[in-house]
C-alpha cells in the first residue's frame, strides 16, 4: 500500500554567509516514516528541520504540506514570553479540555508543569517544548536532540512512546542507542548534499563508509587520468596542436571536475595530555552520608578509585550525581564520613551547563581570556599544553574556520560550543578528568574520537552521562544512584550494570521465596510486604506500575469519549475529529494490552 506524503521539498537552495547549505535539495516524507537525520556539527541538520517546519525560508524551491496535515517542531531554545508556567506554554496549542495530555507527557519526561517560566532551567524549558510537541500530536514530528537534559529513565519513556506512536518523525540525536532502537531510514547531510538510505541508523556507519570508499576510488581514478593526460599534453601537444585541441579542453574539464570536489571535513585534532602521573590511589571515600533537609543523597557510601579507572555515575535527574562528584572532589563537605584525595592530582572539568563559556565573548576572546591559556605579551597566542600556538591555528584544529574566530560564542551550535569547551579543556595538562554530560550535541565522528582519546588517556576519568552507548564504550565501573541514599558500585558500563542488577534482583527473589526462613522471610511474609515471589525484579516493578498506567489510560479514554460525544464535531472540525478518533483507538488498544499484561503477571505471582 502506498504511503501518503506528509511533506515535500523540491529543489531547495539555501545560502548562509555566502556559503551554500543546500542546493537543489529534493525530499519527500511519508506517513509512518521514522528517520534519523545525521551529519557533522554545522552541516545544517537543524537548519533542514527548520526548513521542513516552515520556520526558515529557502532562497529557492518549494515546500508543500497537504491540506489537513500538521507538522510540529521541537524548539531547541523555546520563547516562553507571556506564559506564567511551563504547563501554560506546553498546553498553548491545545483545545480547551485537552490539557490532560500535557500532564501525561510531563509525568514521563519528569518536569513540573506548575513551575514558573522565569524560574525554569534551560533543561526544563526544553522538556516543556518536547511535551508541547507530543501533546499536540501532529502528523509529522521534527525532533532536534530531544534526549538532551533527559535522564535515562525519561529517555526510556520517550523511546517507548515513539515506538508505539503512529506519528511519523524525523530525529536528530547524538544518542546512538536511541537512534538504533527507533529509526527505519537515515538522512545523511554531507557537504551540502542530502542522501537517503532506507535502513535505520544501525546500518549508517557501514553505508557511510561504503560511499566514502567509492568516492575515494573515483577521486583516485580521476587523479590518475589527469596525470596521464597532463603528461600527454607536455610531451605530445606541440606536434599535434591543431588536431588535439579537444583533448586539451577535456584535460581542463577534468581539472575543473577535480577542483569542484569538496573535501570531507576531517575530525578535530583533539588530544588529552595526562601530564604528570598521579598517585596510584586517586580517591578514597569511607562512610559518606549527605542529606539536604528530608532528602537523603548518600548513606554510608564507600568508594576507592584507582589511577586509570573510568567511573560512570548514572541515575535520575536530581538524585545527587553532581553532589556526589563534588563531595569526592572536596568541593562539598559530607555530613559524615571522610574523603582522601591522592597525590599530585591535576584536575580538568567539562561542565554540563557550559558555564565556562561567556556567550557574548568571541571565540578568540574565550581562549585568550583564559588565565591558564594566556601567553604574556602575545595577544594572538594561546598556551596549549605548555606550547604557544596561534589562536586561529588552534581553533582550526577543532574544526572552526578563520571567520568564526571573531564571532560570538552565542552564534555557535550546541555541538560547536561543546567543541570549544573541549578546546579549552584539552589545552591544559591533567590526570583527573571530570566530564559532566560531554556527549550532548556532539556528532557521531567527534563522539568516536572522544571515546578513543579517553581509551588512550593515562589519567582517571569521572563521567556523568545518560548516553547508554557511550557509557558501554568508556566506563570500567558504574555507580548507580537510585534515590533515598542508595548508591551501588557495579563493574563495567551501562549494559553490564543492568545485567548485574537483574541477576542480583533474581537471586534476592529466589532467596526470599525459600520456605525454610533462612533468608529472613517466608513466602507468606514476602507477600504480606507486597513482594511477589514468583516474579523477577523487572516483572515486580512492572506489576506495581501497571495499575497507575491503566488508571491514566482510562482517564484519557473518558476525556476523548467526552470530546467525541459532540455530535457536530465531525462537520465543524473534521481534522480534530479524525485525530481524536485515532487517539481513542490507540489508547483503547493500549488499555487492553495493559490489562492483559496485568492479569498475566498477577496469575504468575499467585502461581
Amino acid at each position: 500500500m502506498a504511503r501518503a506524503p506528509l511533506l515535500q521539498l523540491s529543489n531547495i537552495s539555501l545560502t548562509f554567509g555566502g556559503d551554500p547549505v543546500f542546493d537543489g535539495l529534493d525530499l519527500v516524507v511519508h506517513s509512518g516514516d521514522r528517520v534519523a537525520l545525521v551529519g557533522r556539527n554545522g552541516s545544517g541538520k537543524s537548519t533542514l528541520l527548520k526548513v521542513m517546519a516552515g520556520l526558515v525560508e529557502p532562497d529557492a524551491g518549494t515546500r508543500v504540506v497537504p491540506p489537513g496535515i500538521s507538522v510540529g517542531y521541537m524548539e531547541q531554545e523555546p520563547t516562553m514570553e507571556g506564559y506564567a508556567t511551563l504547563g501554560d506554554y506546553a498546553a498553548s496549542g491545545l483545545e480547551p479540555g485537552e490539557e490532560y495530555r500535557v500532564e501525561t507527557v510531563a509525568e514521563g519526561l519528569k518536569f513540573d508543569p506548575t513551575r514558573a517560566v522565569e524560574a525554569a532551567s534551560g533543561g526544563e524549558r526544553r522538556r516543556a517544548a518536547l511535551a508541547k510537541l507530543m501533546a499536540e500530536a501532529p502528523e509529522l514530528m521534527l525532533l532536534d536532540e530531544p534526549t538532551n537534559h533527559l535522564d535515562i529513565e525519561a529517555i526510556a519513556w520517550l523511546e517507548n512512546e515513539l515506538k508505539s506512536t503512529r506519528t511519523a518523525y524525523i530525529l536528530i540525536s547524538h544518542d546512538r542507542a536511541f537512534l538504533r532502537n527507533l529509526t527505519r531510514a537515515t538522512l545523511w547531510i554531507d557537504r551540502g548534499q542530502v542522501r537517503r538510505n532506507e535502513e535505520g541508523f544501525e546500518r549508517f556507519e557501514e553505508w557511510r563508509d561504503k560511499l566514502w570508499n567509492e568516492e575515494d576510488s573515483a577521486r583516485h581514478k580521476l587523479d590518475r587520468k589527469i596525470k596521464a593526460e597532463a603528461r600527454w599534453a607536455v610531451e605530445g601537444i606541440s606536434a599535434r596542436r591543431k588536431r588535439n585541441q579537444g583533448r586539451v579542453r577535456a584535460l581542463q574539464d577534468l581539472r575543473s571536475e577535480r577542483s569542484s570536489m569538496i573535501r570531507r571535513q576531517g575530525t578535530a585534532a583533539m588530544a588529552f595530555d595526562s601530564g604528570p602521573k598521579s598517585g596510584k590511589k586517586v580517591i578514597e571515600a569511607e562512610g559518606l552520608t549527605k542529606s539536604y533537609g528530608d532528602k537523603v543523597i548518600l548513606h554510608a557510601f564507600d568508594l576507592s578509585v584507582q589511577r586509570g579507572e573510568r567511573i560512570a555515575f548514572v541515575g535520575p535527574n536530581g538524585v545527587g550525581k553532581t553532589t556526589l562528584l563534588k563531595i569526592l572532589l572536596g568541593e562539598v563537605e559530607p555530613d559524615s564520613g571522610r574523603v582522601k584525595l591522592g597525590t599530585n592530582l591535576e584536575l580538568a572539568v567539562f561542565d554540563q551547563s557550559r558555564a565556562q563559556l561567556d556567550p557574548e565573548m568571541t571565540l578568540w576572546e574565550s581562549l585568550t581570556g583564559d588565565k591558564e591559556m594566556r601567553v604574556s605579551g602575545q595577544a594572538d597566542q594561546v598556551l596549549v599544553r605548555g606550547t604557544p600556538k596561534h589562536v586561529v591555528g588552534y581553533l582550526k584544529e577543532f574544526l572552526f574556520d578563520e571567520a568564526q574566530a571573531r564571532a560570538p560564542v552565542r552564534s555557535l551550535s550546541g555541538g560547536e560550543k561543546a567543541r570549544l569547551l573541549l578546546a579549552k579543556l584539552m589545552a591544559k595538562e591533567s590526570n583527573l578528568l571530570v566530564l559532566d554530560e560531554p556527549t550532548n550535541d556532539l556528532d557521531v565522528e567527534t563522539l568516536d574520537l572522544l571515546q578513543e582519546l579517553l581509551d588512550d588517556y593515562d589519567g582517571t576519568v569521572l563521567l556523568v552521562s545518560h548516553d547508554r552507548d557511550f557509557l558501554d564504550r568508556v566506563a570500567t565501573t558504574t555507580i548507580a544512584m537510585e534515590g533515598e541514599g542508595r548508591a551501588t558500585v557495579y563493574a563495567g558500563g551501562w549494559s553490564d550494570y543492568r545485567a548485574q542488577r537483574a541477576e542480583t534482583a533474581a537471586a534476592e527473589s529466589q532467596t526470599q521465596s525459600k520456605p525454610d526462613g533462612k533468608a529472613g522471610k517466608t513466602d507468606k511474609g514476602a507477600k504480606k510486604s507486597g513482594q511477589k515471589s514468583g516474579l523477577s525484579f523487572t516483572e515486580k516493578h512492572r506489576l506495581e506500575a501497571l495499575p497507575a498506567e491503566i488508571e491514566r489510560l482510562e482517564a484519557e479514554i473518558a476525556k476523548l469519549e467526552e470530546l467525541l460525544a459532540d455530535a457536530e464535531l465531525f462537520t465543524r472540525e473534521p481534522v480534530k475529529f479524525k485525530k481524536a478518533t485515532e487517539a481513542l483507538a490507540q489508547r483503547q488498544e493500549k488499555l487492553a494490552a495493559a490489562e492483559e499484561e496485568w492479569l498475566g503477571l498477577e496469575e504468575k505471582a499467585e502461581a
